[in-house]
């Protein structure tokens, strides 16, 4: 009897020993960001899965779909917006640790076409006439409504005097990823995406850039939402560190803090 009850007590132990489900599942992080960031993003979480075992399940797609998608209660831990709007947006209804957020990254804007395109160094300044260039083709861009590269490109051309005869040939995409496929497929003759995304997409090229001051800073802010797990504080650290400025710098994207590590 004796020995028979000590087997049942080890086996109890080691049960109790053993991760449940529920533990395994926290070893995953949620992450909501914006499409500009896939590659350089999914490279980072590569980096910190090798480092810490701790595995990722990201959602990619405009900023305000994904602001949306958290205020409607989608599980999600760490949320990275391509403009401050939309994590105001957040902030504003409550669904972002607000004491998380960082204004981690920066971008600029740039026109684009079709690599093959005949199109190339245009000089974007006050006057620069993007109808006439796009002729009889589209431009595509984010929907400038809503998603956030669609917004800056709006505000450029109006600075620029450019929006209203070139307002009627755009095609507004989902998403910047969704603006850069209509180009490189040659959908759309030209497009205005970012630098980022214009660097990582081999079916087009670059053929200006627009300039800083035309446009309000282009900023990307991160934080963690108000039912984050407790795994997410590390990794917003590691968003920080050196390691992960290397590798965003490395696709185009400018650092816009000090890193802590």
């Amino acid at each position: 009897m004796f020995r028979i009850a000590a087997l049942v007590t080890a086996v109890v132990i080691l049960a109790g020993a053993s991760p449940s489900p529920a533990a395994a599942e926290d070893k995953t992080i949620t992450v909501f960001a914006a499409a500009s960031m896939k590659n350089a993003l999914d490279e980072i979480d590569a980096a910190y899965t090798a480092k810490t075992g701790v595995k990722f399940s990201v959602s990619y797609a405009a900023s305000s779909v994904l602001a949306r998608q958290i205020e409607q209660g989608a599980p999600a831990d760490i949320f990275v917006s391509a403009d401050t709007d939309w994590m105001d947006y957040a902030i504003a209804r409550k669904t972002i640790n607000e004491s998380t957020r960082v204004n981690l990254l920066g971008n600029s804007i740039v026109l684009i076409a079709p690599k093959d395109s005949k199109v190339d160094n245009v000089t974007i300044a006050q006057g620069f006439d993007l109808a006439k260039l796009a002729g009889d083709g589209r431009i595509a861009t984010g929907d400038v409504k809503s998603v956030p590269v669609g917004k800056y490109a709006k505000a450029a051309l109006e600075k620029l005097g450019a929006w209203q005869a070139a307002e009627p040939k755009f095609a507004m995409a989902e998403s910047v990823r969704g603006a850069l496929t209509l180009v490189a497929r040659g959908e759309a003759v030209l497009g205005i995406v970012y630098a980022t995304d214009a660097k990582v997409e081999p079916g087009v090229k670059i053929v200006g850039t627009f300039p800083a001051d035309s446009h309000p800073a282009i900023i990307y802010p991160v934080a963690a939402t108000t039912t984050a797990k407790g795994e997410s504080s590390d990794y917003l650290a590691f968003l920080r560190s050196t390691a992960a400025k290397t590798i965003l710098e490395k696709y185009g994207f400018k650092f816009l803090i000090s890193p802590t590590t």
